[in-house]
């Protein structure tokens, strides 16, 4: 079985985060870590996952920081501290909200465990029959502007960058990509995305290989989200500059 560690950014999450769930994940999961990075709250949102960790200490981590820096350096943060202290062989991040519910964690992770020629999974929020993805509808419609500027951008057929449940195989190469802070502090996933393509010489059909995205089978709005309709001209101005640093 591979030890799994998942990394979740927290910003003020008190009143969203579902304690019991984080529980009950942790009491089905034999083999699971969590690292909960507090990206410097105001609220009580450490006293909250002090919570979630009773009883659990051995499948929780805390990891809390002075400053808030963003969900990019949290993740980055978090993912670090998994690599030097738990040395797992899957690491990966998980929104808080759980917009994506946990019990997805296990089918992402048998993708990974079935297909050795994988080395990273995302949740990809796909509206089917069957499947139950509720988006805001204007969320929905400048997130596929969104997506298909990204995969212009990369020259990769990639449908959703920005779901936040996403796992990746512990390579040799996973702390490089990891080594600097993000120029972006939300759109880290594509960040994420360009750095492993200019390892392999900026051949999109090199790294469409090892990607594998998965149509979730629940994906839910949750009210609170830290991120605005607004912020869209924000990411695009990231996408710049990203393509500027690792691809131009």
């Amino acid at each position: 079985m591979s030890r799994v560690c998942l990394v979740v950014p927290c910003y003020n999450e008190a009143q969203r985060l579902n304690v019991a769930a984080f529980r009950e994940f942790l009491a089905a999961s034999h083999d699971v870590r969590l690292i909960f990075v507090d990206d410097g709250s105001r609220d009580a949102t450490h006293q909250v996952l002090e919570a979630v960790r009773v009883g659990y200490d051995d499948k929780v981590d805390l990891l809390r920081c002075e400053k808030n820096s963003g969900k990019a350096e949290a993740v980055r943060l978090g993912i670090l501290r998994a690599l030097d202290q738990f040395q797992p062989e899957l690491v990966g991040f998980w929104d808080a909200d759980l917009a994506t519910p946990l019990n997805a964690v296990e089918r992402l992770r048998g993708v990974l465990e079935a297909h050795a020629e994988f080395d990273m999974i995302f949740g990809a929020r796909v509206k089917l029959l069957g499947r139950h993805v509720e988006r805001l509808a204007i969320r929905h419609y400048l997130g596929r502007i969104f997506a298909t500027l990204v995969s212009n951008l990369l020259g990769m057929a990639i449908y959703d960058t920005q779901c936040g449940a996403k796992l990746f195989r512990v390579k040799p190469f996973t702390r490089q990509i990891l080594a600097q802070p993000f120029l972006s502090k939300w759109v880290f996933d594509v960040e994420i995305i360009a750095r492993y393509l200019a390892l392999v010489n900026r051949d999109p059909k090199q790294l469409e290989k090892v990607i594998y995205e998965y149509p979730l089978e629940t994906w839910t709005d949750v009210a609170g989200s830290k991120i605005h309709s607004g912020d869209f001209f924000v990411a695009l101005w990231d996408l710049l500059k990203i393509y500027r640093r690792y691809l131009a």
